[in-house]
């Protein structure tokens, strides 16, 4: 068991590859939206339309009030996420006050995070990953993970995620001493 792994930037570009070729525009959007977001599987679920949604745009930055911490996190959505979103929200209709994700079961309910585990799972063995090394955590970590390796910057990435504490964020992007030490000796002083 044990923490799922990140996804890699081309193991991303895969998985959109899929998406795409198999005309899975829900599924892209909500891969896309999982990954800029950096949302728990529970809080990407019950996003409403609105929530993304301002003047017939896909706003550039949304906001979300974190259930199990009960605190607001910001995030950015880039172009890429805002394109499938857009094109999902068209196909799908709906208000401001409609889940972007809805039940298939449940019309008046969002996508359960059940099913979302589900579809992670089919995406990342459609493009030949081991569904045991990869969750819907993966797609959490994946954008910290890659910021981190990029800046050294704990504290962005802290903020990101919602953290508290910055020993939770060290812990979850698995921050060991061969990274401190790696760090350390890529700055010139």
């Amino acid at each position: 068991m044990g923490a799922k792994r990140a996804l890699k930037p081309k193991q991303i570009w895969e998985i959109r590859f899929y998406l795409n070729q198999h005309r899975r525009l829900r599924d892209r959007a909500l891969f896309d939206l999982a990954i800029d977001s950096k949302l728990r599987g529970c809080d990407l679920v019950q996003m409403k339309i609105g929530d993304l949604v301002s003047g017939g745009q896909i706003r550039m930055r949304a906001i979300v009030m974190q259930q199990k911490t009960s605190r607001p996190v910001q995030f950015e959505l880039l172009p890429d996420a805002r394109a499938s979103l857009l094109a999902w929200l068209e196909q799908r209709g709906g208000t401001l006050d409609d889940y972007v994700f809805p039940s298939r079961v449940d019309h008046n309910g969002h996508l359960s995070t059940r099913q979302y585990a589900r579809l992670v799972d089919e995406w990342v063995t459609g493009v030949g990953l081991m569904r045991s090394e990869y969750g819907t955590h993966s797609l959490r970590r994946t954008k910290a993970s890659i910021i981190y390796r990029a800046t050294g910057n704990l504290r962005a990435v802290q903020i990101l995620l919602g953290h508290s504490k910055s020993e939770n964020t060290v812990r979850y992007l698995g921050i060991d001493v061969e990274d401190a030490l790696a760090l350390a000796e890529n700055t010139e002083i």
